[in-house]
Order: structure tokens, then sequence, then C-alpha cells
């Protein structure tokens, strides 16, 4: 370069004029983010973008970790999109009003429940702390233990999983504080007692999480709106073309014979029961291919379909009567909907598989009220 440059200045004054001249505006070059556990130095904050893309949280390292929730099924031609779960329809505003424990004397005219508006506990609880059967009976001038507490007053519409996420705890500890019963109908202006203050002040983190987690017992005993006093539940409709409101509970059958069918052919892959793991299997798996027809193993009305249960996939849940009730999990598309009344042997859904494996198969179960059961000692005999 140096012999270059003295055999020609002009070319040593162009050289320089041109090292003046600014480069034009490029785009800068795409780098990849340094790891957020060693960022070089100097480097600025990378900004916020405008939008933020959700993602599904990671999940726990378990054994079977529990998996995001799927994707919207692929509807039947035959059904209509299933409306949202009845106990999401209504938000439930806390307003518990506390009681303290007293004694009151029978009045002309008192009934439980007009006990119940005066003081503001339950009525039922009243009843039961004083040991009061049916037909309810008291007498005038009758002293009544009336039970201190925490008491929601029912909505219209309201549910038990709702009126428990309003004070984040599980709706099974408010069944059983209130010893609710099938079919697990509430009524408004129903008064249920609550957990204490300090039972929720002393709740774990892991309690406090499962009040806001749903499962099968949930939605067995609290899915269903509250109704008016005197209104009964809607009776099934025949096809999926007009479901029930999600505002109204579902009248359940009266009866039930007792007889179970297969909902698929197909072998047994994953039995009732616990297994060595620790897990517990509250049904059977069967393996069948993808898009097999999933039948009614009874006769019966489709109590819930939905997604809420996430290791379930999308599940329906049929009443049968009597407090009988069959599950069907990991379905790939549905064919009724909540409210519907099917027959034994009526295809209610289309076989898929398992948040967990790609294998396809049917998750069923049978449960008799909120216990299940093993579906092997109801189904018959394969041989």
């Amino acid at each position: 370069m140096a012999p270059l440059i003295r055999r020609s200045p002009a070319l040593l004054v162009m050289l320089l004029a041109t090292a003046c001249i600014p480069a034009p505006d490029r785009p800068a070059p795409s780098q990849r983010p340094a790891p957020a556990s060693a960022p070089p130095k100097g480097t600025p904050p990378k900004p916020k973008p405008s939008r933020v893309t959700k993602r599904a949280p990671t999940p726990a390292p378990t054994p079977l970790p529990q998996p995001p929730a799927p994707p919207p099924p692929p509807m039947s031609e035959a059904a209509s999109p299933p409306p949202p779960p009845a106990w999401q329809i209504r938000t439930v505003k806390p307003a518990a009003v506390e009681v303290e424990a007293q004694t009151y004397v029978v009045k002309p005219g008192d009934t439980l429940r007009g006990i119940s508006d005066k003081t503001g506990a339950a009525s039922e609880a009243i009843a039961r702390i004083n040991r009061i059967e049916p037909p309810f009976k008291i007498l005038v001038g009758q002293k009544l233990k009336i039970p201190g507490g925490r008491y929601h007053k029912v909505g219209k519409g309201e549910t038990g999983i709702a009126i428990a996420r309003a004070y984040g705890v599980e709706w099974r500890r408010i069944a059983e504080i209130n010893d609710l019963e099938e079919p697990y109908i509430l009524r408004d202006g129903q008064r249920l007692l609550l957990p204490s203050q300090r039972e929720v002040a002393n709740m774990s983190a892991d309690e406090r999480a499962a009040a806001f987690r749903v499962d099968i017992e949930d939605l067995i005993s609290g899915s269903e709106p509250a109704l008016a006093t005197s209104e009964q539940p809607a009776p099934p409709v025949p096809t999926a073309a007009k479901p029930v409101a999600p505002t109204v509970a579902v009248a359940e059958p009266s009866r039930f014979d007792g007889r179970f069918a297969w909902p698929v052919r197909g072998p047994v892959l994953r039995g009732f029961g616990r297994y060595s793991s620790g897990q517990i299997n509250q049904g059977i798996n069967i393996g069948t291919p993808r898009g097999t027809p999933i039948a009614a193993a009874a006769d019966g009305v489709v109590a819930y379909v939905g997604q809420d249960i996430p290791a379930y996939g999308t599940l329906v849940l049929l009443r049968h009567g009597d407090g009988w009730i069959s599950a069907y999990g990991y379905a790939e598309s549905i064919t009724v909907t909540r409210g519907q009344k099917v027959v034994k042997g009526q295809t209610i859904a289309k076989s898929g598989s398992s948040p967990y494996t790609p294998e396809p198969q049917l998750h069923f179960e049978i449960r008799n009220g909120l216990k299940p059961v093993n579906p092997l000692t109801y189904l018959p005999s394969r041989s």
C-alpha cells in the first residue's frame, strides 16, 4: 500500500475523503439473547414487547406431570358447541356474615327458614345442632341453639364451585361441614357455613392452590346452579340441538337398573386402584383406536361436558339415577350436550388419547355418589 500511495497523491486524498462519508443506515443484525445467568457487561436491557404472549406454565417435576389443557375438541355435526360449564356462568362476590352463637326462643309464626333469615345462620345447621328431624316441626317457646360461624347466602344461579372459589377454599370442605348430600342442588336464599377465618388463615400453600383446582367430585357435587325455593330441575332434552341453559339445574333419572355395558371394546391398559409409584387410577384405561365411537354405559342424562380437568382431556359425565355416575375421559370429539337424555349404547363421543401419552385409549370411571368403584366389578365379563 505504501509504495502505491507515494506514487499517487491524488489517490491518497480520495481515500481520506471517502473515510469521512457516513455509512448508510443498515438493519442491525439479529442477535441471540445472552443467557439470563451471565449477560455480557454493558449490554443494555432488552426492551419489553408491546404484547405479551402467554405460555402454558411449566408442570411440576412429578412422575406424571400435569399437562396444559388440550385444545377444544372438534365437534360432531350432530352436536352444538358446548356452552361454558354451568359453574362458570355466574361469578360469586364474597359477602359472608359472621354470626355469633346464641339462643333463640321460637315465636308464633316462626319457621326454621324465617329464624335463619333473622339470625343469619343456616336453617340446616340450626336443625342439625338442635336434632330437629323432617318435617322440621318447631314449637312456640322452644329454645333453639343458633350455631355461630361465617355464612354465605346463596344467590339464584350460584354454584358450589363458584362459591368456594370466591372464598379461596375447597368446595368439598364446604360440602363436608354442611352435610350436603345427593342431589347437591342449592337453593336461592340458602345459607352455607364456611370454614372459619382462622382455618383459612392457617391453610398451607398446597391447600390454597387446591381450592382453585376442579376434580370430578367437585363437578358432581358443586357444578349445578342454585334454583329458586320452589323451582324444579329442568327435564332432560332428547337431542343436542336445544341444550338445557347452563343457568338451570338438570334433573337426573329417578332410578337405575344397576347394569352397565362396556363403552368401547379393547384391552385394559391400566387397571383400577393404587400403583407402587403412589399414583391412583380411579377408573380403567381401555385401549381403542382413535376415533372409535364411545357408547353410553347405561341410560342416563349428560351432567357435564368440558375440559376443566386437564388430566382427563375432554370429559363427559353421565348421571344414571340412584347416585350412579359414569365418566368418559380423553375424548377427541363429542356428540352430546349437557342436559341431554341418552340410552345405553348411544354414541356420546369419539375416543382420543391421554394428555400424557399418544397411545389412543379411553379413560372410564364408575362412581357410586362421589366414591369411585372398580368398573370391572360392574361390567359384564368379556369371556
